[in-house]
């Protein structure tokens, strides 16, 4: 048999929590009791009425394939949502229906990226996004950032590792691992700057939901060329659905339609007609009210992990997590990931997932479960550091 791989495969990183997730697996099967704030996805279940929507679509029958950029009343919807919640006038037939954020971004770089070039991210950011630009023989070109960014990257930082190799850039606001939201007047720089030299910019939104405090601005507010990403899986709780949506410049409909058409044919037609559900005014409101618990972990867990001694230089404005910087009690963050999981029950999420800078010397905390069980994994973390 021959076993060779393709050579895009020998970039691909793991996800190391995944390694620490079967772990967990396996300590729960032994009767473990864990405590998960590694994985990047809602407790609440999905709403009733959006899984009602979709069992209803199964159970009729109709489940055939829907055009490849998806139901017309979907992204009509979706065109209503851009309205409603940023007042922007946004045509539907710019909105794709995916299977989750991964199609949308398989969609947006499979059109815009050429073998050899690059895109500029931050460092940390979110691992598969990088994979993503590797599968298309691309490169990213990672910019360390800190809090004085806000874990963010910035107009000239942007302009300062600009190539004549590099093809756009890629911002997630709030961003994963440390939930930090870029500012009004710096998303309108970066996308001013990177108009301006010549490259694409791609916005990755899929935490706009659940911002505390603020207001989220959609890159779609200072242009109409760029791409927009976002999904139903968080804000929405709807993980397992797999269904997100990409919006185009208006000069890739055509090319992104087709491109479609021949890597999905289409997102799942049940999850589309539960997404139409999810997008009802009384879903929003059982949204905003578990977004409301949210910010009540994270002020919560952010209030103790301060006064448990870790460093965390910016409170986070959106997603549902915590980059913490644990230097003060070890220089190998995964280490300290597994030993704690083996130890007292708590899994996390360790630094080297999300990049290069600094990795070693963070923890990500998702306050993905109820404060009960974020105040016993505090109490458990307590005991753990004073052994």
């Amino acid at each position: 048999m021959n076993t060779r791989l393709a050579q895009r495969m020998e970039g691909f990183s793991p996800f190391f929590v995944m390694e620490l997730l079967q772990r967990a697996k396996e300590l729960e099967r032994q009767g473990r009791n864990i405590i998960h704030m590694e994985i990047g996805e809602p407790d609440f279940s999905t709403p009733l009425r959006v899984v009602n929507a979709g069992m209803q679509q199964i159970s009729d029958g109709s489940v055939k394939y829907t055009a490849a950029a998806g139901l017309p009343e979907l992204r009509k919807k979706i065109a209503e949502f851009y309205k409603k919640t940023y007042g922007l006038d946004v045509p539907s037939q710019r909105i794709f229906i995916t299977p989750g954020a991964s199609g949308a971004f398989l969609l947006a770089l499979g059109v815009t990226l050429n073998a050899g070039e690059e895109i500029i991210m931050a460092d940390p950011c979110y691992p598969c996004n990088n994979n993503f630009v590797q599968f298309f023989g691309g490169r990213t070109k990672f910019v360390n950032v800190n809090e004085k960014t806000r874990y963010q990257l910035s107009a000239d930082l942007i302009e300062k590792n600009w190539s004549k190799n590099t093809r756009g850039v890629l911002i997630a606001s709030p961003s994963n691992p440390t939930g930090t939201l870029m500012s009004n007047l710096e998303l309108k720089k970066i996308i001013q700057q990177v108009s301006k030299l010549g490259g694409h910019f791609f916005s990755d939104e899929i935490y706009h939901g659940l911002v505390y405090g603020k207001k989220a601005s959609c890159a779609l507010e200072y242009s109409d060329d760029v791409f927009v990403i976002n999904s139903f899986s968080k804000y929405f709780s709807m993980t397992g659905w797999r269904i997100g949506w990409l919006i185009v410049p208006e000069q890739f409909i055509d090319p992104v339609e087709r491109l479609a058409q021949n890597i999905f044919i289409s997102t799942a037609t049940h999850s589309q007609y539960a997404a139409l559900a999810a997008l009802s005014d009384e879903n929003i409101i059982e949204l905003e009210s578990r977004k409301k618990e949210f910010k009540k972990r994270r002020d919560f867990l952010y209030k103790h992990l301060l006064r448990i001694g870790f460093d965390i230089s910016v409170k986070p404005d959106g997603a549902f997590y915590i980059y913490a910087n644990c230097s003060r009690f070890t220089k190998d963050s995964f280490q300290f990931a597994k030993d704690l999981l083996e130890q007292e029950g708590v899994a996390v999420t360790p630094g080297k997932d999300f990049g290069f800078y600094k990795a070693n010397c963070h923890i990500r905390f998702a306050y993905t479960a109820s404060i009960a069980k974020i105040e016993a994994a505090i109490k458990r973390l307590e005991r753990f550091l004073c052994q």
